[in-house]
């Protein structure tokens, strides 16, 4: 076509004739639109009035174009870069060799009239959370995310601090249930305990500080589960030496031992069996023969759970077989599980019950555990490891080394040293127990399985009323139930209560017979003889009116090894219903004195010393004088010391009340106070307390208001004769 030109950025160049034109289309991009002459086409007509001379466009004129086209461009660009900024999308940063054509200054996006470009939906969330910095301004303040974690603990401390208060102001039903509601905000909450360090740090702060706590409504301090220390303790604070014989004695008894663990003798596996073989064979021993108790039902949860038989040996380990055995670090019970790991794995706490110290459900629980850990690991060395401090605690020293066998972390130091001594622990127990008789236990027996009875209650119950009911002990029954933190079953829910074989009936029958309501405070003792009403009225600190109406009594006489029910008033057990004088009574402190022996001494119980003098546990270590107030006679008379003379007792004063012999007590006393108390114990009457003290019957009588019956527990007055 003769005068097609062709546009490029530098301008408009006309072309002259046709073949070079037609020549470079085909080169181009359009050269498949123009590779022939279009005859009688509008094109054709253009290009004839061209060579005509009716069009003309000027070099000025191609100037302009080109400057407008350059303008154009540039709006363009600064209308792409105004959008980029509104939104906030990130931008590759220019290298400093290549600057841009044009420098313009920063506008904060609130000035900027055009409309943010519409992200793509898969950022949209991530460029409206993407903070602005508007230039040569200072940020906004950013309102603080909520926290629901930091919410939810400060409410739980609320309530905890709230019954702190009520206890300390002697409100024990609200203490209760400010404990109550903490605990339950935290069980209750969608949050995973273990899922955040704070929560996990309040759940056992305000569980360990409830149980530490004797509320008014609960059994006495004296009476709440005692705890043993966990043998892991000591054991894994040690490393013995290895004794090359011992090694290879053991190396020669792993090729003929059957295990379903992995057995490998190293100096550390050989340690320990020196060590349980001398300094530590008490400890082995006393936790082979408690296995007996528990070693049949161990092993069949263990098989059930698809777990090694064999991990029996870790309990033996860990806790000697003690369902009552408490670390250091706080783990309970024969599998020592903390809480938060036990709320994981279905094992419930309050400040009634505590599922680690069921045998049962902890094995169950333990198993399950141990096989997440092994699956997590894939090997048992490491899922041991992870079992005694965290599978976090083993990860970590496996990323670190890169080396995921026990032996290899163990050789770098990397776990702690408890971690590091666990696993040759568990390892050379159960190659001991399985081959007794070349380590000289052949002596050493298992004790037998306990059998018992199971009853499912869904109401409280004072251990005391079901011992009465079965003809046992509270002991016995504690020892059947080591769940339970107290002498009474949880105030809400179910829960199954063992009882001695074959008493099931002989329970259900009895308690029948005594309120739902005052099960908890009622008892239902055998008839002794010698009992009257009158005097179990006095034991239990209720009326024969009372006890007559609760048993449909016609008259006085009791028959001998007959039950009675006796009605006992709410929070009025004989344990906690001493009437103390208000006068305070200081009492200097002896070497070989503790809150229990000091308590005995002045007929007080130890957790009324405790309070009164803020103590906990029974060492009186960095204590000189302690304030108590001295309870009062059963008769009312409060124990009063005599006129003029000074309310202090020396330890000489209160051994000589309770001496036996007469010297050493007129002598102590004449010393220290013209009065003194004696405690009443069993066995004891007038005459010989009289004798004791060098006084008379009409004495005692007449200082103690002519009290006609004595009863264990009772304080008398007495004033020696001089």
């Amino acid at each position: 076509m003769p005068g097609f030109c062709r546009l490029t950025i530098e301008g408009i160049e006309p072309k002259g004739n046709h073949e070079p034109c037609a020549e470079s289309n085909r080169r181009g991009t359009f050269s498949a639109l123009t590779r022939g002459r279009l005859q009688g086409t509008i094109l054709v007509e253009f290009t004839g009035l061209y060579h005509q001379g009716a069009i003309r466009i000027s070099q000025r004129n191609m100037r302009v174009a080109k400057l407008q086209m350059r303008i154009a461009v540039l709006a363009m660009l600064a209308l792409v870069g105004s959008s980029c900024q509104t939104a906030q999308k990130p931008v590759a940063v220019v290298p400093p060799g290549t600057p841009p054509p044009l420098t313009a200054k920063a506008v904060a996006p609130t000035a900027q009239p055009t409309q943010p470009s519409t992200p793509a939906p898969g950022r949209q969330n991530e460029l409206q959370t993407q903070p602005v910095a508007p230039a040569n301004s200072e940020s906004p303040t950013l309102t603080p995310a909520s926290d629901p974690v930091g919410d939810l603990v400060a409410n739980v401390e609320k309530e905890y601090q709230a019954g702190l208060a009520d206890f300390q102001a002697g409100d024990s039903g609200a203490a209760k249930q400010n404990f109550d509601n903490a605990l339950n905000a935290l069980l209750e909450s969608n949050l995973d305990i273990r899922s955040d360090d704070r929560l996990e740090k309040e759940f056992e702060r305000i569980t360990d500080g409830v149980n530490q706590l004797n509320l008014g409504d609960l059994a006495a301090e004296s009476d709440a589960q005692k705890s043993e220390p966990a043998p892991i303790d000591e054991t894994s604070g040690i490393t013995p030496s290895a004794d090359p014989n011992v090694r290879a004695k053991a190396q020669a008894e792993i090729q003929s031992t059957h295990s379903d663990l992995p057995l490998m003798m190293t100096d550390q596996v050989a340690g320990y069996i020196s060590y349980f073989s001398n300094r530590g064979r008490g400890t082995f021993e006393r936790a082979f023969a408690r296995s007996g108790r528990y070693h049949d039902m161990m092993v069949r949860i263990l098989k059930q759970e698809g777990v090694p038989q064999d991990l029996i040996y870790l309990a033996q380990a860990e806790s000697g077989f003690q369902p009552l055995a408490v670390s250091r670090a706080g783990a309970r019970g024969i599998w020592q599980f903390m809480g938060s790991r036990a709320h994981g794995y279905g094992l419930q706490r309050s400040m009634w019950v505590d599922d680690r110290q069921d045998p049962e459900k902890s094995t169950r629980a333990a198993a399950r555990h141990l096989k997440d850990l092994y699956a997590q690991f894939g090997d048992w060395y490491l899922a041991m490891a992870a079992y005694n401090s965290g599978p976090g605690t083993v990860q970590a020293a496996v990323r670190r080394t890169g080396y995921a066998d026990f032996w290899e972390l163990y050789h770098r130091n990397v776990l702690p040293k408890e971690t590091r001594n666990y696993v040759p622990i568990i390892l050379a127990v159960t190659i001991m127990t399985k081959n007794l008789s070349n380590y000289g236990f052949d002596d050493v027996s298992m004790d037998e399985p306990t059998p018992f009875d199971s009853v499912t209650i869904n109401y409280p119950v004072d251990l005391r009323l079901v011992a009465d009911c079965v003809d046992a002990t509270p002991a016995q029954l504690q020892q059947l139930n080591p769940s339970l933190l107290r002498l009474s079953t949880p105030r809400e829910g179910s829960f199954e209560l063992h009882l001695p074989t074959g008493t099931k009936q002989q329970y259900q029958t009895a308690v029948a017979a005594i309120p739902p309501g005052m099960r908890l405070w009622w008892r239902y003792p055998t008839v002794h003889s010698g009992d009257t009403l009158a005097s179990l009225a006095r034991t239990y600190r209720t009326t024969v009116k009372s006890i007559s109406e609760a048993n449909h009594l016609d008259g006085p006489q009791l028959s001998t090894d007959a039950k009675l029910i006796i009605p006992v008033a709410p929070g009025k057990h004989v344990s906690d219903t001493a009437t103390y004088a208000r006068r305070i009574t200081r009492y200097k402190v002896r070497r070989g004195d503790t809150v229990q022996t000091v308590a005995e001494n002045f007929g007080v119980s130890p957790q009324m010393l405790r309070r009164w003098n803020g103590l906990r546990g029974d060492s009186l270590h960095g204590r000189t004088v302690l304030a108590l107030h001295l309870p009062v006679t059963p008769t009312g008379e409060l124990a009063s010391i005599a006129p003029g003379k000074p309310a202090t007792h020396s330890a000489k004063a209160v051994h000589a009340a309770t001496a036996k012999s007469s010297k050493s007590a007129d002598q102590d006393a004449s010393e220290q106070a013209s009065v003194l108390h004696h405690k009443v114990k069993s066995g004891e009457t007038f005459y010989s307390i009289a004798t004791t003290y060098k006084t008379t019957v009409a004495a005692l009588k007449r200082n103690n208001q002519n009290v006609a019956t004595l009863r264990p527990g009772m304080i008398l007055v007495v004033e020696p004769a001089r």
